[in-house]
C-alpha cells in the first residue's frame, strides 16, 4: 500500500468481500462523523463480491463551526453555494481518495471496478475525486451533497455513471444546492446521471434511498464484470 493510502486509511472501517473480491466501493462520511456509521449502512446493502472501505477523516478545526475541531475532509466556510471554498484542502483530500483507488488497483482491482460515494461533505468530495481521477471508474454516489470547486473541474471522467440523492426538506445542505449541482453536472454528463428526490427527507438517509444506492451499485458493479 502506498504512503498516501496508508495515511488516508488510518482509522478506516473495512467491510470485506465474503466471496471472491472483484470490486470495491469507497464511501466517505459527512462532517463530524466517522466511517463506522456508514460501514454499517454498507453492510445492510452489501454484495458478497464487493469490498467496502469507509475511511474516517482527520480531526481539524472547521470554520463553519466556529473553529471547533471535528472529523472533516477539508475546511468548510459555509453551506451556501457561491462562497469561498477550501481549495487546497479539497484537492489534498481528493489525492487521498485517489491513493486508495491506486492501492486497490495494486491489489488487482481494475479502476472501472471501483466506485466512490459519500454523504454530505463526503459526497461532495466523492464527486470531485471522481471527476479529477485520471482513470475510468465504475460510478459515483453523492447523497445530500453538492459539487465543490465546479468552476475548475477538469472532468476527467465526464461520462461516469452518477447517482445523486437528496431530500427535499434538507435544511443543512439545501435541496436547491444539490439540484443546482446536478443540473451543472448534466451540462457535460447528461446520459449517465440520475438525481433522485426523496419527499419529506431532511439531512439524513432513508430505506428507499439505500435501496436505490444498492441497485445503482449492483448495476454498475455486478458479480460478473462481463455483464456491466
Amino acid at each position: 500500500m502506498s504512503g498516501g493510502g496508508v495515511a488516508f486509511l488510518k482509522g478506516a472501517v473495512i467491510v470485506p468481500a465474503t466471496a471472491k473480491h472483484t470490486a470495491t466501493v469507497i464511501f466517505l462520511h459527512g462532517l463530524g462523523d466517522t466511517g463506522h456509521g456508514w460501514a454499517e449502512a454498507m453492510k445492510s446493502i452489501a454484495s458478497s463480491h464487493i469490498k467496502y472501505i469507509c475511511p474516517t477523516a482527520s480531526i481539524m478545526p472547521v470554520t463553519l463551526n466556529h473553529g471547533y475541531r471535528m472529523p472533516s475532509w477539508f475546511d468548510l466556510y459555509s453551506l451556501t453555494s457561491g462562497v469561498m471554498e477550501d481549495e487546497n484542502g479539497i484537492k489534498e483530500a481528493a489525492k487521498g481518495v485517489h491513493s486508495v483507488i491506486d492501492d486497490e488497483m495494486q491489489q488487482g482491482i481494475a479502476s472501472d471496478r471501483i466506485m466512490i460515494g459519500g454523504f454530505s461533505q463526503g459526497g461532495a468530495l466523492a464527486l470531485y475525486s471522481g471527476y479529477t481521477y485520471s482513470k475510468p471508474l465504475a460510478g459515483l454516489v453523492g447523497l445530500s451533497c453538492w459539487m465543490c470547486l465546479y468552476k475548475q473541474l477538469p472532468k476527467e471522467n465526464s461520462t461516469i455513471p452518477v447517482l445523486q440523492c437528496h431530500g427535499d426538506c434538507d435544511t443543512t445542505v439545501s435541496y436547491q444546492w444539490g439540484k443546482l449541482s446536478s443540473d451543472y453536472i448534466k451540462t457535460f454528463n447528461n446520459t449517465s446521471h440520475m438525481f433522485n428526490t426523496y419527499p419529506g427527507m431532511m439531512h439524513s438517509s432513508c430505506a428507499k434511498e439505500m435501496t436505490d444506492v444498492k441497485d445503482f451499485i449492483n448495476k454498475h458493479l455486478p458479480a460478473d464484470a462481463s455483464k456491466i
